[in-house]
């Protein structure tokens, strides 16, 4: 017979999981190709920033502000008191009290989820804030996993996890430009117009990401070898999206959300998997 409390436990991680699996059909495709062990870990972390995310840009109707401060007054308290009867907050400070994930690390997320509240606009250090926050650290909490406690591993990634978290994000802004702009009223570029979104801004955005994913691949190869496959899909396929909307005019970006279907991810991970296992880098 199961422990009570594992059983607990194991229960608020499985939804997490579900939220995953519901919301990115990407990450959840990357999570399984990572070593068994590691799949509870990010699906607790995946579930407690989608949630977080989910009050900042689905709850028109409710205070928000209210929402958000209360979500962070109860991650604090779960991680406190090591408990939480909410099955997302529970999970997710199984993982922060089990790898040493800082609080600063999660104050930097909360901060930015709180800045899609304030703000419509960003110049650019609030943009690169609002990068950290919601993209980078979210890579160095999954990194706190990856190292298992080697902390010179730890540190020597951590440059590679902000880059790839970075480029991530960039790419969502990218695939999101109309609906931030439409739904929410935000550009998250500094400086850029969306009514004059042209070529030239859109080569030079092109250019950061290129740069952020070039500094990212150098990390990714490093990774102890339960992580390295896993991230690496989600990389081949955010780097896939990348030269999909590369490819296409600034006209189309400012008119339609570009997608990969779920079949080509599928294939994506296929590929991958397989030239993992004939020792391709």
């Amino acid at each position: 017979m199961m422990d009570p409390k594992q059983l607990f436990d194991d229960t608020a991680l499985e939804c997490s999981k579900l939220i995953t699996q519901r919301y990115s059909t990407s990450f959840t495709l990357g999570i399984k190709t990572l070593c068994k062990k590691l799949h509870m870990p990010i699906y607790g972390i995946y579930g407690y920033v989608r949630y977080a995310d989910e009050i900042v840009d689905t709850f028109h109707d409710k205070d928000k502000a209210s929402l958000l401060e209360n979500f962070r007054q109860d991650t604090y308290k779960a991680i406190d008191e090591e408990i939480s009867m909410n099955p997302v907050l529970h999970a997710f400070q199984l993982i922060v009290n089990k790898y040493h994930i800082e609080r600063d690390l999660i104050d930097a997320f909360l901060n930015s989820m709180a800045m899609d509240l304030d703000f419509a606009t960003y110049n650019d250090s609030k943009y690169k804030e609002y990068i950290y926050g919601s993209a980078e650290v979210v890579g160095l909490m999954c990194l706190r996993v990856f190292c298992e406690g080697d902390q010179g591993n730890y540190e020597h990634l951590k440059h590679a996890a902000c880059k790839l978290g970075s480029a991530f994000q960039k790419v969502n802004f990218l695939r999101d430009l109309k609906s931030d702009y439409e739904d929410r009223g935000r550009v998250y570029f500094p400086g850029v117009d969306f009514n004059s979104f042209d070529s030239h801004v859109k080569a030079e955005i092109e250019a950061d990401i290129k740069q952020d994913f070039d500094e990212a691949l150098i990390g990714i190869n490093q990774l102890p070898k339960g992580a390295m496959l896993g991230v690496k899909i989600a990389y081949l396929y955010y780097l896939k999206l990348f030269y999909k909307i590369k490819s296409l005019s600034p006209e189309i970006i400012t008119k339609k959300r570009i997608r990969i279907p779920n079949a080509r991810k599928f294939a994506l991970l296929v590929s991958t998997y397989f030239g993992y296992k004939v020792g391709w880098n």
